[in-house]
């Protein structure tokens, strides 16, 4: 069993909502959730970041369970960057929208979640936060290359600069990660909008009690009080009762490379 939900909110200083997000709970064990940041300006980035989300919770619902949860996340991304490439192909006025997009799969305890872009994906176990995805950015990079402290990272004026986007390209390259998770665990998804803002520590303490909805809303509220000056969204989900998966050498070991691999562990 789990506790889901996602909200999106304009910012305080944008007047219109280039983000997009939504769920699909397919049975008490199987649930997908999907958020996306568009680029492209005023109509381009909604057009892009929502059709990113429709077309990905459809494909999953499109697809055959036997495929299994990782197949079937990977795929219906995969089949919301070609429709959005399309669309941007065959409407003048969309030439150029593109998004990111992160989404998010659990199915009976085990995690699936196609990334492609800068939305982050964390964590929340055992009062620590971990990002799971990686930035597909020009300052991301240089970061894990050692070239760029994270506070750097945060003020750079090109911390934005995008090097892979869901609908810029026919073939695009999508992260995937799978791992199992256990009782009491969170995963927290945001735009850049929020993390922006928000350190990890900050979104661990903000989104690590109660339930999903009102750690949504916190996380929200928090970024704007801030002066955020992008959308700005997040789905929050906690499993809430039993797996029968437990936390072992090797989940735990795994969760340390990542957090060497993107240095995005806190306590």
């Amino acid at each position: 069993m789990f506790d889901l939900a996602a909200l999106s909110d304009v910012g305080t200083h944008r007047d219109h909502n280039e983000d997009s997000c939504g769920h699909f709970i397919e049975s008490d064990h199987t649930a997908v959730f999907v958020v996306a940041d568009g680029v492209g300006g005023y109509e381009g980035g909604e057009v892009a970041s929502s059709m990113a989300v429709e077309i990905t919770l459809q494909g999953w619902q499109d697809s055959p369970a036997t495929w299994g949860v990782g197949k079937r996340l990977h795929r219906a991304v995969q089949r919301a960057n070609i429709e959005v490439y399309n669309r941007a192909l065959a409407v003048p006025e969309l030439r150029g929208m593109c998004t990111t997009a992160t989404a998010v799969a659990v199915e009976r305890g085990m995690l699936a979640a196609a990334h492609i872009g800068d939305c982050r994906l964390y964590l929340l176990r055992d009062g620590k936060i971990t990002q799971l995805t990686k930035d597909h950015t020009v300052v991301g990079e240089r970061v894990r290359m050692g070239l760029m402290s994270e506070e750097e990272a945060r003020k750079h004026p090109r911390r934005s600069s995008l090097q892979r986007s869901l609908g810029r390209e026919l073939i695009v390259s999508i992260d995937l990660i799978t791992m199992p998770l256990v009782r009491d665990d969170r995963l927290v998804l945001c735009s850049d909008g929020l993390h922006g803002v928000l350190l990890d520590n900050e979104i661990d303490q903000i989104a690590k009690d109660g339930d999903a909805q009102s750690a949504c809303q916190r996380l929200i509220a928090t970024a704007n009080e801030r002066g955020t000056r992008d959308n700005l969204t997040a789905a929050v989900l906690r499993i809430i009762a039993e797996t029968g998966l437990t936390p072992t050498s090797t989940n735990n070991g795994l969760l340390s490379r990542l957090g060497r691999l993107f240095g995005r562990t806190s306590s």
